[in-house]
């Protein structure tokens, strides 16, 4: 990856991206993010460190109330350690742990409570006040930064998808099948569009990018290229 530089007149923009689980979005963001010197929020880490917290302390995650006062109280924080963005729940590195099979399972029922994701946005929110930041996740374009100044809708088939997950999974030492993983992929797709509070859609006025023949660095450069073209900078 190129050193981080800074595009004439790119100061204080956020640039959201959005798509489905396996379409490269938190890899291309963290990428592009240090490409431009910018911040990366990772709004999805957030929603499972609350699911982490919740499954350690034995909460439902059909307990609305309780999850929602997890999610208003618990102190999560990033910092990128050797290009690597680490995830901080009270002060305990989390970045592995919220990454489990586990923790995956639980994060989209416990996302799903519209408490929690109002607890969440108002903390990205905060997060990003100055601008200068790339945020990732199911609902960037469309809620948390409705007004972003670049809005990125990532997806990839289904099966390349699952690809990716395997792969993910083999480096955690575990194993699956691309059959599974697409029951899995398609089940969290189908939870994700379908719930109540702020579900994963594509806005109209997100750039479509397909992923799924291209490899992060031809992701990052895609995004590079939109954003000289719909910003208008040099």
């Amino acid at each position: 990856m190129s050193k981080p530089y800074r595009l004439q007149g790119l100061s204080g923009k956020i640039i959201a991206i959005d798509g489905p689980a396996g379409s490269g979005k938190s890899t291309t963001a963290r990428l592009l993010a240090a490409r431009l010197g910018y911040d990366y929020l990772d709004t999805g880490a957030m929603y499972r460190a609350v699911a982490l917290f919740a499954l350690r302390h034995e909460v439902s995650t059909e307990d609305a109330r309780a999850l929602e006062a997890i999610a208003g109280k618990v102190l999560i924080d990033f910092r990128m350690i050797d290009d690597v963005n680490h995830v901080y729940l009270n002060g305990e590195d989390v970045t592995e742990a919220i990454r489990t099979p586990e923790v995956t399972e639980a994060v989209s029922p416990v996302s799903a409570h519209g408490g929690v994701r109002r607890a969440l946005v108002k903390r990205q929110r905060q997060m990003a006040e100055k601008g200068n930041v790339v945020a990732e996740g199911r609902d960037t374009t469309s809620v948390v930064f409705p007004d972003a100044d670049l809005k990125v809708y990532l997806d990839a088939s289904l099966e390349e998808r699952a690809r990716r997950r395997m792969i993910e999974l083999s480096r955690q030492g575990l194993g699956s099948s691309l059959e599974e993983q697409c029951k899995l992929l398609a089940a969290r797709d189908k939870y994700d569009s379908g719930r109540s509070h702020s579900p994963l859609t594509k806005t109209r006025d997100a750039v479509l990018v397909d992923t799924s023949h291209l490899n992060i660095e031809e992701q990052v450069e895609k995004i590079v290229r939109l954003i000289k073209l719909q910003l208008k900078i040099i």
